[in-house]
């Protein structure tokens, strides 16, 4: 698969090529300048939680490196930078202002736009302050008010430079994973706090939606993670019903609230038993359906489902640091993932670039109103050498994101309105219970000394970027807001 743009380099007008971050896998200085714990913190530090012990204290020292890291991304020519406010280091604990902490994100904020880079930010990328988490954290109604607390802090201190405003990062993970399959943290298997997590983050993301556009915020959207579910066999009624329940409980419980204003029929019958209902007051539904102005996508790989036992090697979706994980598909724990004897990266995740394009293409099919999509994460771990000059030969990455940018081109071609893609990750980092054994990153860090080398893959999305923009109809401003 050789061709990377649609119609040549003939990109959309003012179509984005960004990078993207989280504040906990690369920041460090986990009690500096005020920030106290997170939720992410708390969980690392505990045996057994992450690999190997790893914890993200000093991470990729993004924190005291920062300018220097904006120079890399000036560098590699991207258009954007999407990262992560910390909410344990802006509102520490989740008390009060800490103008320490917005002072980091402050001077962020102006290095990247003194580089020309658009900045992206994301509010919510799971670093809920654990004092909050310890007063019941997303299964506590409280924390969607304490949430909206926040992002009026970072609105007040960033709001007359940042454009695009992100409310949360792949809600699915921090609510399913966090509080129902325990791979996450906090690290609680428990269905129905996992249930009233999900429910709790829509009511959190539709009062900032709210809020922030009150105060004069002009694009708002959310990012979730979404994945096809393909039946292994489409004749099997049992396959069937596990592709609906996997849909249902990956896809549309996050998709439909936000752009429908309800959750769908099926996803209330099946998460009753664990108290959907039960969290749901008079008036969240049109407080969470706030209309949104982006939304971001987030894809690494689609999902062969069935409903039977797998026997073909497949899965590629336990948690990382060994401890045996319960089902975030919450009520569906006999969901197997068998393999389709595609490539696979490190993670064990399929290759198959082509799905992203079908994800794309479905999402303007089956949501009438849906808003413009971006690309907000897709990349790959693999393992990595370093040569002796020096030189990361990373050939399966380069062809993993030269392959799915042109699956995101040919979606564009069959008509989704997809207006930016961001590479995940910038830099190597602290991969959450993978600690620091999985490499996503277009650029390496020697962990030892923080050193940062472009790997190959940085040099190719680089030169890719170099020619859309040449061949591009129109380029973009990042010009901040006055």
């Amino acid at each position: 698969m050789t061709n990377t743009t649609p119609s040549g380099n003939n990109w959309p007008d003012g179509f984005i090529w960004g990078s993207a971050t989280a504040a906990a896998q690369i920041e460090g200085a986990a009690w500096t300048d005020g920030k106290e714990d997170s939720v992410w913190d708390a969980f690392a530090r505990t045996p057994g939680n992450t690999l190997n012990g790893d914890t993200p204290e000093t991470a990729v020292d993004h924190y005291h490196r920062m300018p220097a890291d904006v120079a890399l991304m000036k560098d590699l020519g991207l258009d954007s930078y999407r990262f992560s406010t910390s909410w344990a280091r802006v509102r520490p604990g989740g008390r009060s202002t800490n103008a320490r902490g917005l002072d980091f994100y402050s001077r962020l904020v102006d290095e990247l736009l003194e580089a020309g880079i658009l900045p992206w930010l994301t509010l919510y990328h799971w670093d809920l302050p654990q004092e909050l988490e310890e007063a019941g954290g997303w299964a506590n109604r409280d924390t969607a008010h304490r949430f909206l607390e926040y992002a009026d802090d970072v609105y007040s201190a960033l709001g007359d430079r940042v454009q695009h405003w992100t409310t949360f990062n792949e809600p699915f993970c921090s609510s399913l994973l966090g509080y129902g399959s325990g791979v996450h943290a906090p690290g609680r298997q428990e269905p129905r706090a996992a249930v009233a997590a999900v429910h709790h983050q829509h009511l959190a993301h539709g009062l900032a939606v709210t809020h922030l556009r009150d105060r004069g915020a002009q694009q708002l959207g959310i990012t979730l993670n979404l994945s096809n579910a393909i039946p292994r066999d489409a004749s099997d009624p049992v396959d069937l019903e596990a592709a609906r329940l996997f849909d249902s409980l990956q896809n549309r419980i996050f998709l439909d609230p936000i752009l429908r204003g309800a959750y769908p029929e099926d996803s209330l019958r099946d998460l009753e038993p664990f108290g959907l209902h039960d969290v749901i007051f008079p008036g969240d539904m049109e407080v969470i359906g706030a209309p949104i102005d982006f939304l971001g996508v987030n894809h690494y790989h689609d999902d062969l489902i069935s409903g039977h036992p797998d026997t073909t090697g497949g899965d590629g979706h336990s948690g990382g640091s060994g401890r045996q994980p319960a089902s975030p598909w919450i009520g569906a724990e006999h969901i197997t993932f068998p393999s389709r004897g595609l490539p696979r990266t490190a993670m064990d995740w399929e290759v198959n670039p082509d799905g992203l394009r079908k994800l794309l293409v479905r999402l303007g099919k089956e949501y009438p109103t849906l808003p413009p999509l971006y690309v907000t994460e897709n990349g790959a771990a693999y393992d990595d050498a370093v040569l002796a000059d020096g030189s990361v030969p990373d050939e399966e990455r380069t062809q993993y994101i030269l392959d799915h940018i042109a699956a995101v081109g040919r979606a564009v071609e069959a008509g989704a309105d997809v207006r930016g893609y961001f590479v995940w990750s910038l830099l190597d980092n602290f991969e959450w219970s993978w600690g620091y054994s999985k490499r996503f990153g277009i650029v390496r860090v020697d962990y030892d000394t923080q050193a940062r080398t472009v790997k190959d893959s940085g040099r190719a999305y680089s030169r890719h970027i170099a020619a859309a923009r040449s061949g591009s109809r129109a380029t973009r401003s990042v010009a901040p807001v006055v």
